[in-house]
């Protein structure tokens, strides 16, 4: 492993560890898999995801087979180091998250903006914070038979950039720990979760209108939370072919922890 990769993998074990308390104390890591209960008991969040089920399949099955194609040879030889004779049956699997992993961030920057902010904002919705959600976006009145989705209207500002090259850089970086059986595995998600947290509330400092130094203190002050809410999310959207609907429910879950944050202080 190169020396700029140990040193940055060290670091980032190191903070994760120290913020360790925090994340277990603060239950923020729960959420991801409130969101998956939410959304599956809640058929009015579909819509979104169901809209954009068609793209994001090809996507990932176009993904996956390149990378078979190119890469799974050199990385059974490597496993082979690692894994021995089960080196096939690792580099397969490995391969599997990390088509994920690159579909994910394809997708979220390009096929499913504004489908995750339809399901962030229709979730806040039906947890009644209208007021919240009214900051960003035209909020239609109640009426029979409308559901929460069907309430949201014209969007004012999108918080979701497109694909950053320095966050896909990132993740290709630190994909070689994952050749590193197990340890090498949780280094890769601890690590990526640091990251995804505070990018899961990213339209709700939006709604709030919180300003980069705003959200660098909040996100500072809640570091144990977010890096719990991170790591669940991010170990979800790893699992083969099931990236992007993970990637809706931990918007839902993001969601019901903002909603619960609003409650709180209100």
């Amino acid at each position: 492993m190169p020396d700029h990769l140990k040193d940055a993998v060290i670091a980032e074990a190191n903070s994760v560890r120290e913020a360790s308390q925090d994340v277990l104390m603060s239950g923020a890591y729960l959420y991801p898999f409130k969101g998956i209960f939410y959304f599956a008991t809640h058929k009015g969040l579909w819509g979104p995801f169901m809209s954009r089920a068609g793209r994001t399949i090809s996507l990932g099955m176009g993904v996956t087979t390149a990378m078979f194609f190119f890469t799974y040879v050199p990385q059974m030889a490597v496993m082979a180091f690692t894994s021995g004779p089960l080196a096939a049956i690792s580099a397969a699997l490995l391969m599997l998250s990390e088509s994920s992993t690159i579909t994910n961030l394809v997708s979220r920057s390009f096929f499913v903006e504004d489908a995750l902010i339809d399901t962030f904002d229709g979730t806040l919705i039906a947890r009644e914070q209208e007021p919240l959600v009214a900051q960003g976006r035209q909020v239609k009145p109640r009426s029979s038979g409308r559901d929460a989705v069907a309430r949201l209207g014209k969007v004012f500002t999108r918080p979701f950039a497109r694909l950053k090259p320095q966050a896909l850089l990132r993740s290709l970086i630190f994909l070689p720990l994952n050749l590193i059986p197990v340890v090498g595995t949780l280094l890769y998600i601890a690590v990526q979760g640091k990251r995804v947290g505070p990018e899961l509330h990213a339209r709700y400092f939006q709604l709030k209108g919180w300003d980069a130094r705003q959200r660098e203190e909040w996100v500072k002050k809640n570091r144990g939370a977010y890096t719990g809410l991170g790591i669940s999310a991010f170990a979800l959207e790893m699992v083969p072919f099931a990236s992007i609907a993970f990637s809706f429910t931990n918007t839902v879950g993001a969601a019901l922890w903002a909603a619960d944050i609003e409650k709180a202080t209100q």
